[in-house]
């Protein structure tokens, strides 16, 4: 998926699940199954840092688990940005799926207290959540 910036403009960075699946947490495998997911950011700028939502979702494509995972917190070797997290959801059975959402989510600009003019100008749009339809 290409990321895309405030303006929906791609930024030259392709972010995706490589793969998931249902497991317990080593750190705490007594709470049951969790989705354990590997992604990987694609950039042809070194050093520019993206951030997106990503969710588990049911059938209907309903986030039943979200959170941002960012470029920041992937590596690897020949500049290709990998990395793993785990999302915790209410019922694992009804995961289908985890998808990246291609809004980034790195904004690093004013907020509306710093620049109460515009606001700061520009923002992504507010992360997705549980129950939002993707």
């Amino acid at each position: 998926m290409q990321v895309v910036n405030v303006y929906g403009q791609k930024v030259g960075v392709v972010a995706k699940v490589v793969d998931w699946r249902l497991q317990p947490h080593p750190q705490s495998p007594d709470e049951g199954d969790r989705v354990h997911f590997h992604y990987r950011f694609d950039d042809d700028a070194f050093g520019s840092e993206h951030a997106v939502d990503v969710c588990a979702v049911d059938n209907e494509r309903v986030a039943l688990g979200c959170q941002i995972v960012s470029s920041a917190g992937a590596f690897g070797p020949g500049g290709i940005d990998t990395g793993d997290e785990w999302l915790s959801v209410e019922d694992p059975s009804q995961v289908a799926a985890v998808l990246m959402i291609p809004n980034d989510q790195s904004y690093l600009g004013r907020s509306c207290a710093q620049d109460a003019k515009d606001g700061g100008g520009p923002h992504p749009p507010a992360p997705a959540g549980v129950g939002d339809q993707l």
